[in-house]
């Protein structure tokens, strides 16, 4: 029994200074961006659909709010790869030489999974929600005043969950591979798991079926291919 409180109080100790690594890491990189984000500002101040907006700053604290939005996306893009990496480290121990191997494996495509949400939620998602939603302020005659903050949230509120989401294969497979979880599970969850990723998908998009559909779709494919590559793991384990 003591034997097990001191692997266990070793376990939480090592998952102490991981997270305490990419809080610094986290930190350090959020300064970096921070003195970088003024030409990122721009492009995306250049940028459609934003060329065509006149910019006001509706408090004095808009435009030190923006440039840490920008620097914490900045940061988060940096940190992705070497949190993926201390989860690694982590779980390293307690895997097999061949599963380490095939964990380490994941990170690069985790890393391009997020880039690849990225550009699908800025050049697709992003510009059709903003679209849809002028759409009724000039059916309803208001004049369209964007403050500069409200605009970068709701940018960033599109952008981040749909980056974060589409980490969903490397996760699953991942899982699988740990043995904690098996495609029989992800069949059988399939109607629940579809819901969910619904209403994710009205979180994040006006309520309208065009943008919900253009949300969710992708992310149900992802979902599905999810399954197929945790079946393949789950088949190469069973008959290792």
């Amino acid at each position: 029994m003591l034997k097990d409180s001191l692997a266990l109080g070793e376990h939480l100790g090592e998952l102490r200074r991981r997270l305490v690594w990419i809080l610094l890491m986290l930190a350090a990189t959020m300064i970096a961006g921070f003195f970088i984000a003024g030409p990122i500002l721009e492009y995306f101040k250049q940028a459609e659909p934003a060329s065509r907006i006149t910019w006001n700053a509706f408090t004095p604290w808009d435009g030190l709010r923006v440039y840490l939005q920008v620097a914490f996306l900045i940061s988060l893009v940096v940190t992705v790869p070497f949190t993926l990496y201390h989860l690694w480290s982590f779980v390293k121990p307690g895997l097999r030489e061949l599963e380490q191997k095939a964990a380490l494996r994941y990170i690069p495509y985790s890393v391009v999974l997020f880039f690849v949400g990225l550009g699908f939620a800025y050049f697709i998602v992003f510009p059709n929600v903003f679209k849809f939603t002028s759409t009724f302020n000039e059916d309803l005659d208001l004049v369209e005043t964007y403050g500069i903050a409200q605009y970068f949230s709701f940018m960033f509120n599109i952008l981040l969950p749909l980056s974060l989401l589409f980490e969903l294969p490397v996760i699953i497979m991942f899982l699988t591979r740990l043995r904690l979880l098996k495609p029989m599970l992800l069949r059988k969850w399939r109607r629940y798991s579809y819901m969910l990723l619904l209403i994710t998908a009205t979180f994040v998009t006006p309520p309208d079926v065009i943008s919900v559909l253009m949300v969710a779709i992708p992310l149900i494919v992802l979902y599905e291919a999810s399954v197929i590559l945790s079946g393949y793991i789950y088949s190469r384990q069973e008959h290792s």
